[in-house]
């Protein structure tokens, strides 16, 4: 296994992501085993009732669990099972989604996120927790010939 080298590698990772770019995602911290990923919550992320939807909490833990496997385990993995558990409605200025390795084996890294809400005057509001389990050494996909 190699590690991606660091946060400004990482975060090209991140950039050539379509749908992390259409979020706005952004890496902001990365190493070490560990990764943190931020969304600026905007209106158009809400569900009905004016909270985060809980897609945007999920694909914030899928990424943040993926990039804190890649600080050990390279660029060539791929998410091969996440839960998450809803604690509160996630409401706030930012989401920010901090994963940790808790286990990197050969095959499989195994990694815990917290997801926490942060307003305005820097309060941080435990919103959901996940695990996930990261496969390694994927192989390459081709690109797609028109």
């Amino acid at each position: 296994m190699h590690a991606i080298p660091d946060l400004s590698v990482a975060r090209k990772v991140l950039a050539a992501q379509p749908f992390s770019a259409l979020l706005g995602a952004r890496l902001v911290a990365f190493g070490d085993g560990g990764a943190t990923l931020e969304v600026d919550i905007r209106e158009e992320l809400l569900q009905q009732y004016g909270f985060l939807h809980g897609g945007v909490l999920g694909y914030a833990a899928d990424n943040a669990l993926a990039f804190a496997a890649g600080s050990v385990a390279g660029s060539r993995l791929i998410t091969a099972g996440y839960s998450i558990d809803y604690l509160r409605p996630a409401r706030g200025a930012t989401l920010r989604a901090d994963a940790r390795v808790i286990r990197a084996g050969r095959s499989r890294v195994v990694c815990r996120c917290d997801l926490s809400t942060v307003d305005d005057d820097g309060t941080r509001t435990l919103c959901a927790v996940a695990q996930g389990s990261i496969a390694v050494d994927v192989p390459a996909v081709p690109a797609a010939t028109a």
